[in-house]
């Protein structure tokens, strides 16, 4: 098998998922994949030496200097087409005309699902809204509320025991406030009816009626959106999959749409990359706050910042943070980072977000599609069924995990490794039939997986 050395500077290359010494390595020296340090070697390594965790450890914890402000010039637009959406009240478009069942407490979860089997709708089932305080309380409601909001719904059935922290009336009112379109929304207090999958059928068949009516038109592709998330990554998807979705954020960054990335942690090692790109000062300074914040997080919990990949990253091939990160910012192509997003909040200029949020599949999910993707590209290395509460287009970084599921992968990316030149167009291809209405493999099977970040206190 070939070896496949990634960047110039590399001192290791690919041999299928294994990383293999081009040269002698001393202990503690930096050994170096897509250009940058992932670690430094435990010991001495000898030149066409498997390289992985028994002889590379992570030097993360070391920390380094983050690269000075130096404004980054935004992407060019361009015209482009169009893809076939619906066109809110508010001018917002969506890519699905869904109709939501939305829980504001885990309580109720069962009545989702029950309604959701009868009626068609989807159950976005999550087990918080209650015995939570404060901040976290506040960002569970604001990823209740982006959802709720979201263009992809056509209607909303909000769903409420009534005695919980996100009371009935506090929910409604936030999603007034946030500009709700309230004929699209009804909401079921079921301690106050005698009969709930009566009241709830009822009103479900009101938003049916209007959903029906809903027509797709053309709209230009500069208003989609994408979120950009990987999971059960491996030794290809920093070499196929995700530099291929960033090929796809570039483009349609270049037609004027947004992108939004996410997975905090998996910026660490990585940070530079993101904070060279930043297009003025506000945005590098936010950025930056975004990172330290969340590698205080870890510290405040007594964890190391660099102990992340996942039993199945390493079985992949991955070892050290560093290199699961670097491996990961490359979804982002080589768009400008236009803003910075907390978690809960919502895309507010076009271009590339960072999205403040943990890298778990569910929550960041969950966190992209209430930031308001209208899909998600989710690469992997390992598979996964995973849905959400918008699609999920999966994209394997090699074909055997393709060949392996076609139920879950949508994409093979692994085709890349033969020279494939059209991969490119047929992913882009693939992302304006989704948002005109085609299914994810996800979405045929019926996941609609939604997570919220806890964060605080549970009483």
């Amino acid at each position: 098998m070939e070896l496949y050395k990634i960047h110039p500077r590399d001192n290791v290359a690919l041999r299928g998922h294994d990383k293999i010494a081009l040269c002698d390595i001393a202990a503690g020296e930096k050994v170096i994949k897509y250009g940058f340090p992932i670690g430094v070697a435990a010991r001495y390594i000898r030149a066409g030496e498997w390289v992985h965790s028994h002889n590379l450890v992570s030097d993360l914890e070391n920390g380094g200097a983050a690269v000075p402000f130096r404004p980054f010039p935004k992407t060019e637009r361009k015209n482009a087409g169009t893809f076939l959406g619906f066109r809110r009240k508010n001018g917002k478009a969506g890519i699905r005309n869904d109709i939501f069942i939305l829980p504001t407490v885990g309580c109720v979860n069962g009545i989702c699902e029950r309604l959701a089997r009868e009626t068609g709708a989807v159950a976005l089932t999550h087990p918080f809204g209650c015995s939570q305080l404060g901040g976290d309380l506040d960002a569970t409601r604001k990823i209740l509320c982006g959802l709720a909001c979201h263009p992809n719904a056509g209607g909303v059935l909000v769903l409420s025991l009534g005695c919980e922290n996100n009371t009935p009336e506090s929910f409604a009112s936030l999603l007034r406030e946030a500009g709700a379109d309230e004929a699209r929304l009804r909401f079921l207090t079921v301690q106050n009816v005698g009969d709930e999958i009566a009241e709830g059928k009822k009103l479900l068949a009101e938003l049916a009626a209007q959903v029906k009516e809903d027509v797709r038109e053309e709209i230009p592709l500069s208003e989609l959106v994408i979120g950009l998330k990987c999971g059960g990554s491996d030794a290809l998807s920093g070499v196929t999959a995700n530099p291929l979705v960033g090929k796809v954020c570039d483009r349609l960054v270049g037609y004027g749409g947004s992108a939004v990335l996410t997975e905090i942690p998996e910026c660490f090692g990585a940070e530079n990359i993101l904070l060279g790109r930043c297009t003025d000062a506000d945005v590098y300074g936010r950025l930056l706050h975004t990172i330290d914040a969340f590698k205080e997080y870890f510290r405040s919990h007594g964890e190391r910042i660099d102990e992340n990949p996942s039993p199945g990253n390493k079985a992949g091939g991955i070892t050290t943070l560093a290199e699961k990160s670097l491996g990961c910012v490359q979804k982002g192509g080589t768009s400008a980072v236009v803003d910075v997003l907390g978690y809960g909040e919502r895309v507010r200029r076009r271009g590339l977000s960072v999205l403040n949020g943990p890298g778990n599949d569910i929550v960041a999910c969950t966190a992209l599609a209430a930031a308001g993707a209208h899909m998600v590209l989710f690469t992997t290395g390992r598979g996964t069924p995973l849905g959400g509460a918008v699609p999920v287009i999966k994209i394997a970084s090699n074909s055997e995990l393709a060949s392996a599921k076609p139920g879950w992968i949508d994409f093979d990316a692994g085709t890349l490794l033969g020279g494939d030149a059209g991969a490119e167009e047929r992913l882009f291809s693939l992302v304006t039939a989704v948002a005109s209405g085609g299914k994810t493999k996800s979405e045929l099977s019926g996941c609609h997986e939604i997570a919220v970040w806890k964060n605080g206190i549970t009483l």
